[in-house]
């Protein structure tokens, strides 16, 4: 039996990266998986992945997918995903809130509109997403929320301001991944009461996907600095599957819970090195 047996699954960002790898580990627990994304059909988007390719994957695997290509940054696509969803495979067990959109630009040189709809991908949605599918979920007495954040979480700290690394422009995403994990614990805090789990895991060092090889944060999809991208989606299936008890509220980094439950050995990178120890809202 699958840990995800029957279960309605949605995967937002899940074309490629992540959120396709975790897509394909759910569907293999016998989720049945909604995967939502701008990229419907490769040669959409100048990175190679599609919903097409991923739920093809999923399907020749022996899987369950259904693609709703949709731009989450609209509050009406939002309900048309979740309607989706619902549609095809019922109430809503588990939400994964994954998709990211950013530029990595400095604030005085960021343009408006760019800004408001990273917000609007990075921070809205999940809220949004959330609140949908919580009307499954609390009537039901049961569901996972679990959402996607990163290490850029971490701000620089106190001045004064020498390392050049902080000049990158990552405050913009930074500042809403901080949000998402303080949305985390506070909204887990409020629907425990309903056997709902509301979790958060970033990964322990940058993941070679076709994203961050773009951003320059790899070199390549080989580079030996990264993070098997199999850990994130593990992590993922963790934090959707065990018992609220164990794991609401725990915002955490994907070495550092799989490490934590037995799931791998040897982990390393933030989160789980006594020098880079994550976040504040990871140590609560």
């Amino acid at each position: 039996m699958g840990k995800l047996d029957g279960k309605t699954v949605i995967v937002t960002g899940a074309s490629r990266g992540i959120g396709a790898g975790i897509a394909r580990v759910f569907a293999v627990e016998g989720g049945r998986i909604v995967c939502a994304a701008r990229t419907l059909h490769e040669g959409d988007h100048p990175m190679e992945g599609s919903l097409d390719t991923t739920v093809a994957g999923i399907r020749a695997a022996g899987g369950e997918a259904t693609a709703v290509a949709v731009n989450i940054s609209e509050p009406g696509e939002c309900e048309r995903l979740v309607g989706a969803a619902r549609d095809a495979y019922g109430p809503v067990d588990v939400l994964v809130n994954n998709a990211a959109l950013t530029y990595f630009l400095p604030v005085k040189d960021y343009p408006l509109n760019r800004w408001m709809r990273s917000w609007a991908v990075n921070f809205q949605a999940p809220f949004y997403l959330s609140q949908l599918v919580l009307a499954d979920m609390v009537e039901r007495a049961g569901g996972s929320i679990v959402n996607i954040s990163s290490s850029a979480a971490i701000g620089p700290g106190r001045g004064p301001y020498t390392d050049s690394r902080w000049r990158v422009g990552a405050t913009c995403y930074g500042a809403e991944k901080a949000a998402l994990e303080r949305f985390t614990q506070g909204l887990a805090a409020e629907v425990y009461q309903y056997g709902v789990s509301v979790t958060c895991v970033s990964p322990s060092q940058v993941v070679p996907t076709a994203g961050t090889v773009h951003h320059g944060l790899v070199t390549g999809l080989d580079d030996p600095r990264g993070e098997p991208p199999e850990y994130m989606a593990k992590a993922a299936l963790l934090l959707a599957t065990e018992p609220p008890a164990r794991v609401s509220g725990r915002v955490t980094y994907s070495q550092q819970i799989l490490s934590e439950f037995g799931w791998i050995q040897d982990a390393k990178g933030v989160g789980v090195d006594a020098g880079m120890p994550g976040t504040g809202y990871s140590r609560i």
